[in-house]
């Protein structure tokens, strides 16, 4: 059985104290049988791996493709490594859209972060006119075939895909949760065609556009939906810990 995510991605927010507040309103208060995670800035990732639960997993938001270089302001995997974090959010639609992130650089980095030992959560997803023109699965296949190109077998196990319309993000608008399944047992069907059904059903697939505590459970219900990436709804502690609890 897949065990499920509540992985929160902080994006450009927060102060260190108001950091360090969140560890201390989380503690003891997560289950222990979701994976809760928390993607942040990549200056705070020292203070939550110092200081947050063992039950709370820390993830960057990006990372380089390369281990080191004359690439100023970026961060290594050699560095998110060192740091202590496990996680690393890759292909973000926002990184897709305003940081012109290719398919291929997100499958570079995909194979970097499994080489260092990251787990790479990786976002796929589509905008509202490829919906409305009926190739969200086109789109998807496409996403996650040149993502996973080149990438053994062995290492799908670490592998956590988000499904993310972009249509949903941050617009207060949402999937329902029959979408939602539709597209994760897509995702699945295509990870079986790459690989074989059998890993395709033990890699965990999130959902996340505008989730927030009064919807969490309608899509944890669904069979392919293994967890959700969550924004806002993610920054503070008593919706966190909610939205953990509700996804057990």
């Amino acid at each position: 059985m897949r065990k499920p995510i509540l992985a929160g991605n902080w994006k450009m927010n927060k102060t260190r104290d108001e950091v360090i507040q969140f560890t201390l309103a989380v503690t003891n208060r997560l289950p222990l049988n979701v994976e809760c995670i928390v993607c942040a800035p990549a200056i705070y990732l020292r203070d939550l791996v110092k200081r947050s639960p063992d039950n709370l997993h820390i993830g960057a938001q990006n990372m380089h493709e390369l281990d080191s270089g004359a690439y100023t302001g970026e961060i290594s995997p050699i560095m998110l490594k060192d740091t202590g974090v496990e996680y690393v959010i890759l292909g973000h639609s926002e990184r897709r859209e305003y940081f012109n992130e290719t398919d291929a650089k997100i499958n570079a980095k995909i194979k970097k972060a499994l080489e260092v030992g990251l787990k790479p959560i990786i976002c796929v997803g589509e905008k509202l006119e490829t919906r409305e023109a009926g190739k969200t699965n086109e789109l998807l296949e496409s996403q996650i075939v040149k993502a996973f190109e080149g990438v053994n077998i062995d290492n799908t196990e670490n592998v956590i895909i988000a499904y993310e319309p972009i249509w949903a993000i941050g617009t207060g608008k949402s999937a329902d949760s029959k979408t939602a399944e539709e597209a994760c047992g897509f995702i699945r069907s295509v990870l079986s065609k790459i690989y074989s059904e059998n890993v395709a059903n033990e890699i965990r697939i999130l959902y996340g556009g505008s989730v927030k505590e009064t919807n969490i459970a309608e899509y944890m219900a669904q069979k392919d939906v293994d967890g959700a990436l969550v924004g806002g709804a993610s920054l503070k502690p008593e919706s966190f810990i909610e939205l953990c609890n509700k996804s057990a």
